[in-house]
């Protein structure tokens, strides 16, 4: 991967829209981001925040708006277009083959060949090795099918995916939803690893103890559209969870350096006084 200054932005939508139907599942959303650093998106269900890790991974094209890799607008007309552009993704089921070996897991789709068509089985153990090692990850093989492993060894296998090739972003969704409290831990610790790696890092979670324990930014979403962005250290726990229901809004405060989290009653108020 080439090496990013932390901080630059390394994938964006910019006015993205998509709708299913009569649905607007997302509203003229725009979102960077950055490398080094851990952005979690938070939200209730069908607050638009899978769909737009989908638009990222080119599960889905946006209907208005484009995507972004690099400052370079791209068409994301598939998963496998992003993960050649540098888009890695670990999915809620993982994507992974139960009969198939950790090391034919990691390599699915780009596998190690010899002289172009041999497949180079000997080499992808070792890399696989060598990588889980690095990682310190607690995988008991390369060899080991992946049917054997636990669900965090899965869940682990599978982010050790995205650290192969060279990836500018890795997108999480719910990656610790069916884990417990120890093999969660670990999961956070390798998404940890793939930031100090230099590389950009969306989590989509419902852990409030994950976001403030291990992601940098927090963007919160609510009915297709982004309600706040906020740095992890400048924002409470009730706060986000009153944006997320929509008990507060976020209301732009004239010569503030970030907008006012009010009550969306007061808000609602105000407006009707206007009118």
């Amino acid at each position: 991967m080439a090496q990013l200054s932390p901080g630059a932005t390394v994938v964006e939508a910019v006015g993205i829209s998509k709708h299913f139907g009569h649905v607007t599942a997302l509203d003229n959303v725009t979102l960077g981001l950055s490398a080094s650093e851990v952005t979690a998106v938070v939200g209730d269900n069908g607050a638009g925040k899978s769909t737009l890790c989908s638009m990222f991974a080119g599960l889905l094209q946006p209907d208005e708006g484009e995507v972004r890799i690099l400052n370079q607008p791209v068409h994301l007309r598939s998963p496998a277009r992003a993960h050649e552009l540098g888009i890695a993704t670990v999915f809620q089921d993982l994507a992974l083959v139960a009969q198939r070996d950790v090391a034919a897991n990691l390599f699915a789709g780009q596998e190690r060949c010899r002289w172009g068509f041999l497949l180079d089985r000997r080499r992808m153990l070792q890399e696989t090795t060598d990588l889980i090692a690095d990682m310190k990850v607690n995988l008991p093989s390369a060899r080991t099918r992946v049917g054997d492993l636990s669900g965090g060894q899965r869940q682990a296998t599978a982010i050790v995916r995205a650290l192969l090739g060279n990836h500018v972003a890795t997108l999480m969704d719910e990656p610790t939803a069916a884990l417990g409290l120890r093999e969660s831990r670990r999961v956070m610790e390798l998404m940890n690893r793939l930031r100090d790696a230099g590389q950009a890092v969306m989590l989509i979670t419902h852990n409030m103890d994950s976001v403030f324990e291990w992601c940098d930014r927090v963007v919160v979403m609510r009915l297709g559209r982004i309600r706040a962005d906020h740095r992890v250290a400048d924002i409470s726990r009730d706060a986000i969870v009153g944006l997320i229901t929509g008990a507060i809004v976020e209301k732009p405060v004239v010569g503030a350096a970030a907008p006012a989290l009010v009550a969306a009653a007061a808000v609602e108020e105000e407006e009707e006084t206007n009118e």
